[in-house]
């Protein structure tokens, strides 16, 4: 009888998106191909603590997001306990947020030489800093929405011209978005179009980062593509987000299920603009130096039809209403085999990165 691979599903931890993470983990595991895959849940409490596979079923079987663990850990060092779990094959991580899709946890799998699905080190750290996959876009000829960053230190000066609404609204506009640098599903995020707004949002957004982003607002049609793969990534269609309920694509509006927010799959536009967003998703996926998978977010913008960069999402959600996997499940590729492909993408990565290493007598 044929082994099968063991694999160990991370779910949890301790960022803002901690419940999209349980409810990510909740349908991977109920979707893994149980014929090919061992399935050993490992869920990171609020506090940090590793629970026991019995406690990690017990989540994911009822999606129970709101258990708290009555271990009282002040972080995720605990993490480093998987060196203890030599029997798994490949980590699975679903870990969304800082220390879960940063770079953190993959250089971590990286030191315990383990395989894991979705991006390596380098690009997850890139992709998850919103001004620096700004930069490698422009690199590489694709849009972005004008910025300015503001640090904490210089949030701090309050005669810092940066925390200013008037002198940073003479350069980007009255009509802007404040966002933590670091952070996704879109949490701390705020559209300001006046001076008190903009003072509450850079106080809110500071409350997650010590980088905060302030971007000119690009009105038009927010749409998304989905990318898989390694040196030869595939690129699937588009998605449109349809928003009935206000100026952006909230928290609430893509996890909630009363939401009346829709998604359009495939996206109604131009031949010619799908294949400008495919292409530019493909240029940024590799300029980042993405691999495994990675979602690539952009707005249509409704004055001229420019396809403008919104960000990078090195580890999308993989909710029942997520975009990732429904874009691949319209070009063919179901929620399972996606699961199968991705899992199998780390071990490729991995036994190429081990082929290049070189003993030195």
């Amino acid at each position: 009888m044929t082994r099968k691979t063991q694999v160990g599903l991370i779910f949890g931890g301790n960022s803002s998106e901690y419940e999209v993470s349980i409810m990510s983990g909740h349908n991977i595991y109920k979707a893994i191909d149980k014929s090919k895959f061992d399935v050993h849940p490992i869920w990171i409490t609020n506090e940090g603590y590793i629970a026991s596979e019995q406690e990690s079923l017990k989540v994911l079987a009822n999606a129970e997001y709101k258990i708290k663990s009555p271990h009282q850990v002040a972080n995720i060092s605990n993490l480093s306990e998987l060196a203890n779990f030599p029997e798994l094959d490949v980590f699975f991580p679903i870990v969304h947020g800082n220390l879960g899709e940063d770079g953190s946890l993959q250089g971590l799998f990286r030191v315990i030489d383990k395989p894991f699905v979705g991006d390596d080190v380098l690009a997850a750290a890139v992709t998850m800093d919103k001004e620096f996959t700004k930069i490698l876009a422009q690199r590489v000829g694709v849009c972005v929405a004008e910025w300015i960053s503001i640090k904490r230190f210089e949030y701090e000066d309050e005669q810092n011209t940066k925390r200013n609404y008037n002198q940073v609204s003479a350069k980007l506009g009255h009509d802007l978005f404040v966002k933590p640098a670091n952070q996704g599903s879109s949490v701390g995020v705020h559209h300001v179009t006046n001076k008190q707004e903009f003072d509450t949002a850079l106080a809110d957004a500071f409350r997650y980062d010590d980088k905060v982003l302030i971007e000119e607002t690009i009105h038009g049609t927010e749409v998304e593509t989905a990318v898989l793969g390694n040196d030869h990534p595939i690129v699937s269609g588009v998605g449109q987000i349809i928003n009935a309920e206000g100026t952006f694509y909230s928290y609430e509006n893509k996890y909630d299920a009363n939401s009346t927010t829709s998604l359009q799959i495939p996206a109604d536009l131009p031949e010619e603009t799908i294949a400008e967003i495919r292409a530019n998703a493909l240029k940024v996926y590799q300029v980042t130096e993405c691999s495994g998978m990675a979602r690539i977010d952009s707005t249509l913008r409704k004055s001229d039809q420019k396809v403008i960069l919104t960000e990078v999402n090195s580890l999308p959600g993989f909710t029942n209403i997520s975009m990732y996997p429904k874009l691949f499940e319209v070009a063919g590729i179901p929620y399972t085999e996606l699961i199968t492909k991705l899992i199998t993408e780390a071990q490729k990565r991995y036994e190429h990165k081990k082929s290049l290493l070189h003993k030195i007598d």
